[in-house]
């Protein structure tokens, strides 16, 4: 029997989910809810209804998981703690500072209606955050260090396109090599934001806008360029769909520790990813956690989670028998 899958928005996030139900076996897709007119949709999956999100909760007992792709900013703090009464659910919720906020909303309205709702799943927060534990665990005597990049920023993409006499652009976020290789060595450097990151800026501007005060005003934007050392490049709206169309983005999460009984050897623990398609990866990553909200339910567990609190085992297709066999 598969497990019956609703997406609710399909925006890239949306079509990613898609993509991934497609490559599991054990996952089916069977209905898409959207804050637009439903019959202005075209999905790629042949025969499955799109719904106005309006009638999600009459579908409720269709649905063993409903996965929302709305943004974290508006939509998930709202919408996660409304669904989990009807559904169990699954988000990708990344505001980190709000995420104990989030959980306890959530974990609220799930135990009331006895469903299962999982947060924050992705790959920061999600994968990352489960390499940091991990490493914590492993290497108490430590430090550890985040790099995003190369890749685009989508939030910071917009703020770009938000100052006036912009008509298009894309920003990336890229770790400084020397950073990098500082932290390899297992040194433990204290490094600033400034010192981690940079970013580059490519900008369509308007007919006869003023770049120059279009560079400064990105450049010295607080909470999304200020603190950084930040490049922008004016290019045409042709050379921007050309050359930045794709959604690409990775990192680096690295901890480096001391053992031994006078902490004289040095270990260093990284993982990192290369995407070509950061949400067809992050939707990828939360059809895995789909997968164990449903056994999860199964086995009478309810309330909030988050990727700390699933074993591995719940993601995969697999049988443990299996994994042990070809995984362990």
């Amino acid at each position: 029997m598969s497990i019956r899958v609703g997406i609710m928005g399909y925006g890239n996030l949306g079509k990613g989910i898609e993509c991934a139900i497609k490559q599991n076996d054990d996952l089916e897709l069977v209905a898409v809810f959207t804050r637009r007119a439903p019959e202005s949709l075209t999905i790629l999956t042949e025969g499955v209804p799109v719904y106005s999100a309006n009638e999600a909760i009459a579908h409720k007992d269709e649905i063993d998981v409903l996965i929302l792709c709305g943004g974290s900013a508006t939509d998930l703090p709202a919408q996660t703690k409304e669904y989990v009464q009807y559904f169990n659910v699954i988000d990708s919720f990344d505001t980190h500072a709000n995420i104990p906020e989030h959980f306890s909303a959530v974990d609220e309205a799930a135990k009331k209606s006895e469903k299962i709702g999982i947060i924050s799943v992705g790959w920061d927060p999600g994968m990352f955050s489960l390499n940091r534990l991990y490493a914590n665990a492993i290497l108490p005597m430590g430090k550890d260090y985040t790099f995003w990049g190369k890749g685009v920023s989508q939030g910071h993409s917009d703020a770009i396109r938000r100052v006036p006499g912009v008509l298009d652009g894309k920003q990336y976020t890229i770790p400084v090599p020397e950073a990098l290789d500082e932290v390899r060595s297992g040194s433990n450097p204290e490094l600033t934001t400034r010192q981690k990151h940079t970013r580059e800026c490519f900008v369509v501007a308007e007919e006869g806008a003023d770049k120059v005060k279009i560079e400064s005003e990105i450049k010295n934007m607080p909470n999304y360029f200020a603190d950084y050392d930040t490049t922008v490049h004016f290019i045409t709206e042709e050379e921007l769909k050309r050359e930045h169309s794709g959604i690409p983005h990775g990192g680096f999460v690295i901890r480096s520790g001391k053992t031994g009984w006078k902490e004289e050897n040095s270990h260093v623990i990284e993982y990192s990813i290369k995407l070509d398609s950061n949400p067809e990866f992050t939707a990828s990553v939360i059809v895995a956690y789909a997968r164990a909200a449903y056994r999860l339910k199964n086995e009478g567990v309810t309330g909030c989670k988050t990727v700390f609190d699933i074993a591995p085992a719940y993601l995969s297709p697999c049988s443990r028998e299996e994994l042990i066999k070809h995984l362990l």
